[in-house]
């Protein structure tokens, strides 16, 4: 994949949700994160200039949780977009490894939540409660 002139100057930014049966895998981000500090997000991040988005994924997934992902094989779960950034979710269901917190700078803990969690947790964005709702009822 390429990134076309339309996405020229956009963060680009690659997220995953971990799914493990009826559990999702969240990052706690430190609250001395200049962004969207102390709250409970996806494992992912920047991808680099040149760098295929899947493969930027893979990549991050190892960097921050210490497991082996295969590079995705279609299109994102779902996409967010505003005028500065093109954040890419995908699901994944398998990997190799057991994860765990490889990236203290940037997470404080990662846990695993059921259904019955979510509400009570501070999500980084609105729309993540009933993504995440929607990924454990599938």
């Amino acid at each position: 994949m390429t990134i076309s002139a339309a996405d020229a100057g956009l963060v680009q930014i690659v997220t995953a949700v971990l799914r493990d049966g009826d559990r999702v895998l969240l990052c706690h981000r430190c609250a001395a994160r200049r962004n969207n500090p102390d709250v409970w997000d996806f494992p992912g991040g920047h991808v680099e200039d040149g760098e295929d988005p899947k493969e930027s994924l893979v990549r991050e997934l190892r960097e921050e949780l210490g497991i082996t992902a295969s590079k995705p094989s279609g299109p994102p779960m779902h996409e967010f977009r505003t005028a500065t950034i093109h954040m890419r979710i995908w699901l994944v269901d398998s990997w190799t490894g057991t994860p765990v917190n490889a990236a203290p700078n940037e997470h404080d803990a990662v846990a695993w939540f059921e259904t019955s969690d979510l509400g009570s947790l501070r999500l980084a964005h609105e729309s993540y409660l009933s993504m995440l709702t929607a990924v454990l009822v599938t």
